[in-house]
Parts: C-alpha cells; structure tokens; sequence
C-alpha cells in the first residue's frame, strides 16, 4: 500500500512543529508512527505503562463488552492521559478508557484506487478499515494505520491513574 502524504507546519527557534493540534485531523505520518511505534500521540514518548497501553475512545465510537475493538487512535502515555480527554473535542463528555495489554496492528483506512481505461481512479472509501493481508491492500492509499485491542479492560479516568499512581 501507498501512504498519503501531506505538508507540515512550520517549525519554532527549537526546531518543533507549531500549531494548534487539530485532534480530529492527526497528521497521517504521526497517525502512523505513534500507531507502529505505541508511542503518546501527544508527545511521542513511550505509551507503555505498568498495567498496559491507554486508548481513549470517545463513548460514542466503540461498545466496550465487544471482545475485540478497532482504533485508529493512538494511545497516550500516563502523563498526557488527562490533557488529552479534556483537550480532544471528540471526547466532549468524558472519554472510554481502554487499558490495553494487546493491541497488535489490524489493517488501515483509507481509499482504494484502480485502473478504468487506462487512467487511474478511486474505486472506494470503505468505512471500516481494511485488514492487512486484503488482496486489495496493493491499490490502497493508506492515510490511518489501525490496531485492534483483544486482551482490554475498561475503566474510568480517575480509576486509571489512581492504579496507575500505585502501580509506580
């Protein structure tokens, strides 16, 4: 598969990307960098935590009693936990905490081309992702890598970071 570029936004004096975060509009390479690595899509530091990986969801997106979910978001590390439930407007009235000890890669959403009379074309902009290994995924232009929690539970903000603030 291709992946979908675009542009950056200029730099500060210490060489860092400036802007105001557009939650919903991640860039697509940090998208896909912060989802190979798990690393906090705030700050692109290590996302690992003693009870696993934090995914926040809004409540709206995901049925938390499925066995296995599916996101494109990225998960946060312990310290950019809270920021990024309060700062992300997608998550307006509290966010679903996933804490997740699996989380392998899935797939990824994006459109799908082909060839109509010899030029090329898109063919699709499916909803749901598609998975690695498609016979599609050659003529896909990927703009959001996804993986999917199996081994999860669900819990509250507080919850969490009170766990977590014990398991240090």
């Amino acid at each position: 598969m291709l992946w979908a570029r675009c542009g950056w936004n200029p730099v500060d004096a210490e060489g860092r990307i400036s802007g105001v975060p557009q939650w919903k509009l991640m860039h697509p390479h940090r998208q896909m960098v912060c989802m190979q690595t798990l690393t906090c899509q705030v700050c692109t530091g290590p996302a690992r935590t003693p009870l696993g990986f934090i995914f926040l969801a809004s409540p709206r997106d995901h049925d938390p009693s499925r066995p296995n979910i599916l996101t494109n978001q990225p998960p946060v590390c312990r310290r950019h936990t809270r920021a990024a439930a309060r700062l992300c407007p997608h998550l307006e009235d509290g966010p679903t905490v996933f804490l997740a000890r699996s989380a392998p890669l899935y797939g990824v959403h994006g459109t799908l081309y082909g060839r109509d009379e010899g030029s090329v074309k898109v063919i699709a902009q499916p909803d749901a992702p598609l998975p690695y290994g498609h016979p599609n995924i050659g003529t896909f232009l990927a703009s959001q890598l996804v993986r999917r929690l199996t081994s999860f539970r669900v819990v509250g903000l507080d919850e969490l970071l009170d766990d977590l603030a014990t398991a240090s």
